[in-house]
């Protein structure tokens, strides 16, 4: 692609194909005959409506002819009341599936229960209903305290699409330097799903470590991921990898197949471990670096005399780079977007008002209109920062296994079918803790809506350090 252009892709991002036009609940398509009075039988041998019983005697009596009175008979259409006027609904349409009735309750009780979770209290603002937060999951908890806020379905296990990059880059970024350079090869780009969103890679070039991290943030590249995946051993080993450190961080819902999260039977994770994920990243200075970054240059083709082309990157983050249909959202700072068949739209994010970090998950809105997931994280970051002193958490998001305080994570390593419930005593104690786990400095205003934001983060305690004027790459 020519220097400063930008490639339209999203989160691991493929395309089912639509099936074959369907009739309507309710229409024959099938039965060549016309259901009209004025093509009743006159034949005086044809049986009267007396003498016909059933449904076939009403189609007789309202003057359907004979013929077709038989010839739907013997199909069996005639035991469908749809003659009656009754339309059914048609039984190939997919039913919208449930949560199930018990998951995990790590993080507390609350969050294992199927349904909307929220503890409102007088004078706080009321939580959007179902026509507005139409997510099958989702979660807005707050990214210091861990304390969560509300929550729906919050242990559902679901297709991650490419929020999955977040344990991925988890895993994997702390292992090499960022100016390190790889030459691709062609095996590297091998596996990859059909329809996989791209960055652009090219065999038999190179990139430093800085240049696919961008890859997989800003364009959700697959073949970013594979060329990292490569160099961290292989794509199998990169799996193990991350599914250990799913296990560290009490993650237990998720279950990796591919790094990249394109979509692969068993593959799950949910709107909590998802927060997890973000959480544990962003303590990161690079992952924050990379997941706030709103544009970028990256690396082209070899042009005449061996110089390297570039060309233009814009993050596929909505809320950070808006969209022709959406602004930026103030103080948004990342974290990772997603679109898959199976999984539809998901979205992580994390952003600042004031002193309040609040972290958002959303994960696969019925509502299928253009960018519907940023819509619903944006309803639930409004709320979340009107509603956080004012309602009573229903859950906590844990620490890692090894750093819990105690009395939840760290607890439920080893107590099998009891652990989920030990982190319920972890809540009890969240107030008091708070502060504790992460702390974020973002900037605000409008360089936060460009996108150029950057904030730091420790564990264990707070550092309210900001870090300022960061601007996007050329």
């Amino acid at each position: 692609m020519g220097s400063g252009s930008i490639r339209r892709s999203a989160g691991a991002l493929f395309r089912g194909v639509l099936s074959a036009s369907r009739a309507k609940a309710g229409t024959f398509t099938d039965v060549p005959t016309t259901f009209s009075a004025s093509t009743a039988s006159t034949d005086p041998t044809a049986p009267n409506a007396s003498a016909t019983t059933g449904n076939a005697g009403r189609a007789a009596r309202h003057g359907f002819p004979l013929r077709t009175v038989a010839a739907l008979a013997s199909s069996g259409l005639l035991a469908t009341p749809l003659l009656a006027g009754t339309a059914q609904a048609d039984p190939r349409e997919p039913k919208a599936p449930k949560p199930p009735a018990k998951m995990s309750q790590i993080g507390g009780d609350r969050l294992g229960t199927p349904g909307v979770q929220v503890a409102q209290t007088p004078g706080a603002p009321k939580l959007p209903g179902p026509d507005t937060l139409t997510a099958r999951s989702w979660i807005v908890s707050d990214a210091e305290s861990g304390k969560v806020l509300a929550a729906k379905n919050a242990h559902w296990q679901l297709a991650p699409a490419s929020t999955l990059k977040m344990l991925f880059a988890d895993t994997v970024l702390p292992k090499f330097p960022k100016d390190q350079k790889h030459t691709v090869k062609p095996a590297d780009l091998a596996g990859m799903g059909a329809g996989s969103s791209l960055v652009g890679i090219k065999e038999n070039l190179s990139y430093t470590v800085h240049d696919l991290w961008l890859g997989v943030f800003l364009r959700s590249g697959n073949d970013a991921v594979h060329t990292l995946s490569a160099m961290n051993g292989g794509t199998a080993a990169t799996v193990t990898q991350m599914q250990q450190r799913a296990k560290e961080l009490n993650a237990r819902d998720t279950h990796v197949v591919t790094p990249d999260g394109y979509d692969a039977p068993g593959q799950v994770s949910s709107a909590y471990d998802l927060s997890l994920f973000a959480r544990s990243g962003l303590q990161n200075p690079d992952f924050r670096e990379y997941c706030s970054t709103a544009s970028a240059q990256f690396p082209g083709d070899k042009g005449k005399g061996g110089k390297r082309a570039s060309f233009g990157i814009q993050n596929t983050n909505r809320l950070l780079s808006g969209d022709y249909d959406m602004k930026p959202y103030p103080g948004i700072a990342g974290v990772k977007n997603g679109s898959t068949t199976n999984a539809g739209s998901t979205f992580t994010g994390v952003a600042q008002r004031g002193d309040r970090k609040l972290l958002v998950t959303v994960m696969n809105p019925e509502k299928k209109e253009h960018n519907e997931a940023y819509r619903e994280a944006a309803k639930l970051l409004d709320w979340g920062f009107a509603a956080a002193d004012k309602v009573e958490p229903v859950g906590r998001l844990v620490g890692p296994r090894s750093e819990d305080d105690g009395s939840g994570a760290e607890n439920a390593k080893d107590k099998g079918k009891d652990a989920d419930r030990s982190t319920q005593a972890a809540l009890d104690g969240a107030g008091a803790k708070s502060g504790v786990w992460t702390a974020l400095g973002l900037t605000t205003g409008a360089l936060a809506l460009l996108g150029i934001v950057a904030f730091a983060v420790h564990r264990r305690w707070p550092l309210p350090e900001l870090v300022r004027g960061r601007r996007p790459r050329k």
